[in-house]
């Protein structure tokens, strides 16, 4: 089985559920060892018991992204235990669904505190932590078809995640000299055990009628991308971010 990623280290936040966990298990077979962080690290157990299944190697760190000591001491773990950082994957985020008007200081600061302070503030560390090790490394930041078109209900999302997306070219304009690539994934709807409720409803699956492909896309639909963007492969790629919808953002109005 090819590892085109033996042995580098990569950094994977939000790891506990969702696509988080599953880019980890992708990155893992593909060779590297991972630094699995979230809030609970007891939460992360079951994901290193899979890890080890396929004699992959996965370390469990405790990470809260609004915490800017957490992260420094997540950073610091993953390189004394694991060595020095190739790899982010910046998956942290949450999504609160609410109407605008209704949306309080605590809501704002509860969603854009997470979704782009948070995701600045681990790609900010992991790139000091590149720089001083002179490496150089990739940032794979998850965006959002979001960060580019907008639906009700979701505003404070999409503008953490339009932060995301300008946060990536930002920060891949001041890094490349020192041969750091940022580029960023932006999904559509992707079909998880924190969404699967919903997409079994009327609402939902009119809503997946939307879709040109007309199916939610699976974690694995998102494996190309994120092996193109931790390898090799885009060494000559920064400041991208590549769209994963089956076509949705076409047929937004």
């Amino acid at each position: 089985m090819s590892k085109p990623l033996q042995n580098r280290i990569a950094l994977v936040t939000g790891a506990s559920s969702g696509l988080g966990r599953h880019f980890a298990i992708t990155l893992a077979k593909a060779g590297a060892k991972v630094a699995v962080a979230a809030r609970r690290v007891d939460k992360l157990d079951d994901l290193v018991a899979e890890i080890a299944t396929f004699d992959g190697h996965a370390l469990p760190i405790a990470l809260d992204v609004t915490d800017p000591a957490s992260v420094t001491e997540a950073v610091r773990v993953a390189e004394t235990e694991l060595g020095a950082i190739g790899i982010l994957v910046n998956n942290a985020g949450i999504v609160q669904a609410k109407p605008a008007l209704e949306i309080d200081e605590a809501d704002w600061e509860y969603v854009i505190g997470t979704n782009l302070t948070g995701a600045w503030r681990v790609a900010r560390e992991v790139a000091r932590h590149m720089v001083r090790m002179g490496h150089g490394g990739s940032i794979i930041n998850m965006a959002s078809i979001l960060g580019e078109g907008v639906t009700k209900q979701l505003s404070t999302y999409a503008i953490s995640k339009a932060g995301v997306v300008q946060m990536t070219r930002a920060l891949a304009l001041e890094l490349a000299k020192d041969n750091i690539r940022v580029n960023a994934m932006a999904p559509g709807y992707i079909a998880t055990e924190l969404n699967q409720e919903y997409f079994e409803t009327d609402i939902g699956k009119a809503l997946i009628n939307k879709i040109p492909q007309r199916r939610l896309g699976q974690p694995e639909d998102l494996d190309g991308t994120l092996m193109l963007l931790a390898g090799d492969g885009s060494a000559f790629m920064t400041g991208s971010v590549i769209t994963v919808d089956g076509g949705h953002t076409l047929a937004i109005a």
